[in-house]
Formats: structure tokens, C-alpha cells, sequence
């Protein structure tokens, strides 16, 4: 092989390794694999088609694909479900925190991400493995009854809530929140991302569980966001500002929540299920 042959396989080999694309899937608001909510990570040196980050997301067919960039001292990030681009997601930002701290060599303690649709996101890194984000509160108000949610839902709440994005219902009891059982396809029709249910729990602060199959998503594990939503109300309702919380889904997640003026703090473990290559 001559020099000319060597320097056109290494401009190949360069262009080659440019089309994979290394990507992680990261189980967050969980302290082993197979529990919280599973995410897909892309570190990005420059911002993919809309169209190609819409598809890498339907075909990892998870709740999230979060996209990052690095800006300067902070990153931009996005986030995808298999069907639209959202405006905030709580654990893909965990799990992205996770990735940049624990295979990019990030060495602060402190990640500022910024949303081109949420604002600034801050997630901190404390000793255990705690992952704490920073997001601004929901800004949510009681609204009057929804009869097609109560349908859809299959049970009354005690209150209703309408926030920027979601809805939520509050119920008296943890085992109220247990025996829901929606009808998806009249929850579908619903005009907005998602449907909150919360009550007290037996064993935790509050309980919950979120549905979402506007984003083909019909029940979240773990979601991060919903509890912008939560710890405000739950906060005033209890009279303290730090709360422990745990969506009970199949899956299930443990989060602690802090309430302090127009932000609130979120806090929970992150652990790797897969690093792998996409081919784009």
C-alpha cells in the first residue's frame, strides 16, 4: 500500500468512526438496573437534523432521548420522545448529568444545562451518588372539574390542577392512586402532555403516577418534571420544604424533592444499563 492508498483509507476511517454516534441508556431515579426511569443519552459535537433526532428516538422506542451540545461553560439539551420533542424532561436530564460526570470527565460538582424551552437547569453532584436538578417551579392553579379526564381516569379526585403542560389530580389515599386503571385511548384525547395522579403516602411524603399516551408514553416510570408540579402543592399542603416522594409505577422511583421559592430541587441515584454505537 502506497502513501496515497494510506492517507485515502485513514480519510475513510475518520469518516466512518464520524457517522457512529455513542450513545447510553441510563436507569434514573434508581439505585440498581431495571428500576426508575430508562433514558437514552446522546453527547453531541453539533446538533443533528431535527428529523434524524426524532428518528434515533422512535427507535430506541424509550420514554426520553436527551440530546446534548456543549455551549461554552454550560450545554444546550433537548429532549424526544418516539413521537414529538418536549419542553422538559426530569430524568433524561438526570441521566445526561449522569453521562457528562461519569464517562466526559466533567470535574465540577455542577452541570448548567440550558433549555432553548425550559430556561436554565442546573444538576449538582453530591457524595453517594445523589443527583440533585435544579428546575424552575411549575406554575400551575385549580381549575373546575375535567368530567372527560375523571372518565378517562376512572376515579374522582378531590382536587384538580392545571399546569403548564399537565394536569393533576389529587386523591385522599396512596391505595386511590394504586387502583387507577385508565382507559388510554379516552386519555389520548385529553389536551395536554400528561395526567398527573397524586395522594399522601403510606410510607413517603406523597405518592404518584403519570400518564402521558398524548407523547406515547401511557404510563411513566419515574418523571422528574411532574414534580415541579408536585412539590409546590405538596410543600404548602405539609408545611415543609423537603419532601420525600416515590411514583409508584411497575418500575418504581425514589425521589427527595425540595421546594424554595420559584425553583424546586430533585434528587435521586443514576445507573448505566448499556453504552452502545448508532450507525447514522
Amino acid at each position: 500500500m502506497d502513501k496515497s492508498q494510506l492517507k485515502d483509507l485513514i480519510v475513510l476511517l475518520v469518516l466512518i468512526e464520524e457517522m457512529k454516534q455513542k450513545i447510553y441508556q441510563i436507569d434514573a431515579f434508581a439505585s440498581e438496573v431495571f428500576k426508575g426511569n430508562p433514558a437514552a443519552v446522546c453527547i453531541l459535537d453539533s446538533w443533528l437534523d431535527d428529523e434524524i433526532m426524532q428518528k434515533i428516538a422512535q427507535e430506541n422506542n424509550l420514554a426520553e432521548t436527551a440530546y446534548a451540545v456543549k455551549d461554552g461553560n454550560q450545554y444546550a439539551l433537548r429532549w424526544f420522545t418516539p413521537e414529538i420533542e418536549v419542553d422538559l424532561c426530569g430524568h433524561a436530564t438526570l441521566a445526561t448529568a449522569y453521562v457528562l460526570f461519569n464517562y466526559y470527565g466533567h470535574k465540577e460538582n455542577t452541570i448548567r444545562f440550558y433549555s432553548p424551552r425550559s430556561g436554565e437547569l442546573i444538576v449538582n453532584q453530591s457524595d453517594g451518588g445523589i443527583l440533585s436538578l435544579d428546575f424552575p417551579a411549575d406554575d400551575f392553579h385549580a381549575t373546575e372539574v375535567v368530567e372527560e379526564i375523571n372518565v378517562a381516569i376512572g376515579s374522582v379526585p378531590l382536587e384538580t390542577y392545571r399546569g403548564k403542560t399537565d394536569y393533576m389530580l389529587v386523591y385522599r389515599s396512596q391505595q386511590d392512586i394504586e387502583k387507577i386503571t385508565p382507559n388510554f385511548f379516552l386519555l389520548d384525547k385529553i389536551d395536554c402532555r400528561g395526567v398527573i395522579v397524586t395522594a399522601p403516602g403510606e410510607e413517603v411524603d406523597f405518592v404518584s403516577r403519570f400518564f402521558a399516551p398524548q407523547c406515547a408514553i401511557p404510563e411513566d416510570p419515574v418523571t422528574g418534571s411532574a414534580h415541579t408540579t408536585m412539590t409546590p402543592y405538596w410543600s404548602k399542603k405539609l408545611g415543609k420544604t423537603k419532601l420525600t416522594a416515590k411514583q409508584i409505577s411497575d418500575r418504581g422511583g425514589d425521589l427527595l424533592c425540595e421546594h424554595f421559592g420559584e425553583r424546586v430541587k430533585i434528587s435521586g441515584k443514576a445507573v448505566p444499563y448499556l453504552i452502545g454505537e448508532i450507525d447514522i
